[in-house]
């Protein structure tokens, strides 16, 4: 079952060979740490997902949360999991032992939380979301704020979900309509509705935390006017037990394509007046408080794009290998045995095209989960400053990237089980269905690529982009040691300068106040980045398949890492030289600043 969710040879690889998980154990925050206490969580992540999450996946597929007497009910397996991930402490993964936490680092805890994702996407959701908005607690909120709702999190009896999504804005955060009107306690009232809130209402905890966005009375217009509440489902009383049922009220539940297992929740505040919210950090500061927990779930939604791409391949790939039909083309003889569909080409070219997107996918997510070590435990200020650019930059592409290709790699699930593949029989289907929301989550391609383009790629004098690309030419240079590397390192080369060329003269319209010129069509560019990154990320895992080669050459070597090695040095020379060549129709497009969408007219469609 384990290697239906996740490749354990290919984790070690990332964990050990790419990203060097070991060297951080030599950093003081994780001197407890070795490589047996790495595994050790591993295999434990391992056992509860396969155990306790995989086997009611297709349950609560069939059988979505329903709404009864204002609440909702969840089928009866998900609490048993969700308690046993508690348990084990992966909610506190990275938190400091005194506080309760393993205090493992953050590329660990998403190596861990990874099998959760492939195992089960939506019940994996309420502990994720709790993560966040602890995390976001932590970070912002006050001394008693902590005290009331921060530690009932980190013991696993408060739940946490963000509510931000509104029925008229929509992603446009700037006009949402909540209000929060101060009280004569220093407590606000809270009044507004909020849709699509992920978790917003279960029987998984005796409570649950929303983390609220919602605009003052003195509140100025836009992003500038908001602030952040924490709404608590029942108030909690000063000596922490559970008071009265606060005035949240769950109107009623969305039945999404995916992850039907997550309530997703329309949530109305305050409906009689009486919705009691505390106010987090300073006022009119909110979404820049909650970026934090934003940014948390996009790489998280990202991560989890991955993982159901993942899944989907593993599958595919272990029918593909069982699967008698047809003979090769030079097989005339009818009377001759059935080949197993692996053996036909355009099989394997869609396998491949699965292995090259999940596993660079993969590989990105845990380099930015590692980036975000770097972030908290480098040695100097300067040092955490830069990883934090840089993870800042890549935010998008971690997240929006493995959206796209990832539920790619599902659609080509689908396609090698053939008749099989879209039926509720076989998995793949449902694993296409949960990926199909990450699209959405957390902000749409169009979103992100915004968010790249318009500000991540100049913040700073362009200081994270310098970085990226200093990256990237390191990491050719390292490849030009090797003559099998050529083909694969000179496609990167060409694809960066000219992704570099055609930035500069982005950023020169955006600097010239040609606005929606210059972003009209940041959707490719944040497509050619994203081509750009992962190729990055496969040159760098092909140099570590070539040392690992050598290294088998010189002591004797094992046929089964021999073989791994191989089809990652395979998968790499697939993207870089399939995939990176194919972004040069995009940057002519950018270099055109082709208007074909910008200019089409309302009236014509």
């Amino acid at each position: 079952m384990s290697e239906i969710l996740l490749s354990s040879r290919n984790l070690a690889f990332e964990l050990y060979e790419v990203l060097d998980a070991e060297a951080l154990t030599r950093r003081e925050r994780f001197a407890e740490h070795n490589r047996e206490t790495f595994e050790a969580a591993i295999a434990t992540a391992r056992g509860i997902a396969e155990a306790l999450f995989a086997p009611h996946n297709r349950k609560h597929d069939e059988h979505e949360p329903q709404y009864v007497d204002g609440a909702a009910q969840l089928i009866p397996e998900v609490k048993p999991a969700v308690d046993a991930f508690l348990a084990a402490g992966f909610l506190n993964a990275t938190r400091d032992f005194e506080a309760g936490g393993m205090q493992l680092p953050n590329l660990l805890s998403q190596a861990c939380f990874a099998h959760f994702q492939a195992a089960n996407a939506a019940t994996t959701s309420y502990p994720f979301l709790t993560m966040g908005a602890a995390n976001l607690i932590e970070s912002f909120g006050s001394p008693e704020q902590k005290r009331r709702f921060l530690q009932p999190m980190i013991e696993g009896r408060c739940f946490g979900t963000m509510a931000l999504t509104e029925p008229h804005a929509g992603s446009s955060l700037a006009d949402i309509r909540t209000r929060a009107e101060p009280a004569a306690d220093g407590s606000y009232r809270i009044r507004g509705n909020k849709i699509f809130i992920s978790a917003g209402d279960h029987p998984l905890s005796e409570n649950i935390v929303h983390m609220v966005l919602a605009k003052l009375p003195d509140a100025p217009p836009g992003v500038k006017g908001i602030s952040l509440f924490i709404v608590p489902k029942h108030l909690v009383n000063d000596d922490g037990s559970l008071g009265p049922r606060n005035d949240v009220t769950l109107a009623g539940l969305f039945h999404k394509m995916g992850w039907r297992g997550t309530t997703s929740t329309a949530l109305n505040f305050g409906d009689n007046g009486q919705c009691v919210g505390y106010l987090v950090g300073q006022p009119h500061q909110g979404l820049a408080y909650m970026f934090q927990m934003m940014n948390e779930a996009r790489i998280g939604v990202g991560m989890g794009a991955v993982m159901l791409g993942y899944a989907g391949y593993l599958y595919s790939l272990d029918y593909a290998r069982q699967r008698p039909q047809g003979r090769r083309p030079d097989g005339k003889d009818p009377a001759s045995p059935q080949v197993a569909i692996v053996e036909h080409a355009d099989v394997r070219r869609m396998l491949l095209t699965q292995k090259a997107y999940v596993e660079g996918a993969f590989d990105l997510g845990l380099y930015a989960a590692r980036l975000f070590d770097d972030t908290q435990t480098l040695d100097t200020e300067e040092q955490r400053a830069q990883a934090l650019q840089l993870l800042d930059l890549l935010t998008p592409i971690v997240k929006s990237w493995p959206s796209e290709f990832c539920l790619k790699a599902n659609e080509l699930a689908i396609q090698i089980l053939g008749g099989h593949g879209y039926t509720r029989e076989y998995p793949v289907e449902q694993y296409y269905r949960d990926n199909r929301l990450n699209p959405i989550h957390e902000g749409t391609h169009g979103i992100q690529s915004l968010d790249l383009l318009g500000r991540k790629v100049s913040m700073n004098g362009g200081a994270a982009l310098k970085q990226l690309v200093k990256l990237i030419q390191d990491c050719c240079q390292r490849a030009a040691e090797y003559d099998s590397l050529s083909a694969l390192r000179q496609p990167l080369e060409q694809l960066l300068a000219r992704l570099s060329a055609v930035t500069l003269a982005l950023l020169g319209d955006l600097l010239a106040g040609k606005v929606n010129q210059g972003l009209a069509n940041s959707a490719l560019y944040l497509k050619v980045f994203g081509h750009l990154v992962i190729g990055w990320r496969w040159l760098e895992q092909a140099i570590r398949a070539e040392q690992g080669l050598a290294l088998l050459q010189q002591g004797g070597g094992n046929a089964a890492d021999a073989d791994f090695y191989r089809g990652k040095l395979r998968a790499a020379r697939y993207f870089l030289t399939w995939e990176v060549p194919a972004c040069h129709h995009e940057l002519a497009l950018l270099e055109a600043r082709d208007d074909c969408c910008l200019g089409m007219r309302d009236t014509w469609f």
